[in-house]
């Protein structure tokens, strides 16, 4: 059992957790994941490892409460459990002759970049963050993210904070003013790795995307988080979750990732929470 120790809203939608699990943190490195179950009846699912306290012992998961697991996670308070917290697991980020970097995040995703950033500000690299969200009412970590980098950029498609426009209009903008990036780290929605990737592909810059597929063991064995990198198979958990945004069939991941949304909406729309179930026998 795992102890969740800090928890923070940082919008309605998304919740940062830091959960008390020392041999996790012993050994994680930016770029890595963990897979966790709320209980013993939940799914596994994995979530990139936002940040790390080895003296504490703790790790720090941001998540969109989007589908049952992530919602039932939402719902844990301070003090309470978790079933399964399995980790770290995946390659950890290289960041080899990197001493300029672009490092672009979407929406939620920014709580993947910010790690990134922050390993690369540590390491003495020149970093630019592009931070990418719909509205001002969803933007997160933009005082963290401004603390590990040399130049921040909040961009937000209605203007509504920062400057209207996508990160791929920043990021195309910046590297025409003559930014010579030694690589491009690219965490966010899919079709926004996919754009990124395509941004940069003309200027020869090496791009890296943290890849999301469906996942169920983590260890490589079930085959389930298979994507096409470079026109062969990759299996994410084992391989990466990093790929060479250049070489990724991002329209086959999409595809992929879709497979079932219909099926998990139906299940939320029937969902019986037993902790509500036996608080009403209690109180009946």
């Amino acid at each position: 059992m795992f102890k969740i120790v800090a928890k923070k809203e940082l919008n309605d939608a998304v919740t940062l957790l830091e959960i008390q699990a020392p041999f996790v943190a012993k050994k994680a490195q930016a770029g890595q994941f963990i897979i966790f179950r709320v209980d013993q009846y939940s799914e596994r699912v994995p979530l990139t490892i936002a940040d790390y306290d080895r003296e504490k012992g703790t790790i720090t998961i941001i998540f969109q409460k989007v589908g049952l697991s992530t919602k039932m996670l939402g719902e844990k308070k301070v003090g309470e459990y978790i079933k399964d917290f399995v980790g770290p697991l995946g390659i950890a980020t290289e960041y080899e002759n990197m001493k300029k970097v672009a490092v672009v995040g979407g929406g939620v995703g920014c709580a993947i970049a910010y790690p990134q950033a922050k390993a690369l500000h540590q390491l003495g690299a020149e970093v630019d963050v592009i931070a990418g969200f719909r509205d001002e009412s969803i933007v997160i970590l933009e005082e963290e993210m401004k603390k590990v980098s040399n130049h921040f950029y909040l961009m937000t498609d209605n203007g509504s904070k920062g400057e209207k426009g996508f990160v791929t209009d920043k990021l195309k903008a910046l590297i025409e003013e003559g930014n010579q990036y030694d690589a491009v780290i690219a965490i966010g929605p899919i079709p926004m790795m996919k754009f990124v990737s395509l941004t940069t592909k003309p200027y020869g810059i090496k791009t890296i995307v943290s890849l999301n597929p469906i996942m169920i063991d983590g260890t490589g064995m079930c085959g389930g988080c298979r994507v096409t990198v470079g026109g062969k198979i990759k299996f994410a958990c084992v391989d990466g979750p990093d790929f060479d945004g250049h070489e990724v069939d991002f329209d086959e991941l999409m595809n992929r990732n879709a497979t079932y949304k219909q099926k998990e909406a139906q299940y939320l729309q029937t969902h019986i929470c037993r902790i509500e179930q036996l608080a009403k026998q209690c109180i009946e």
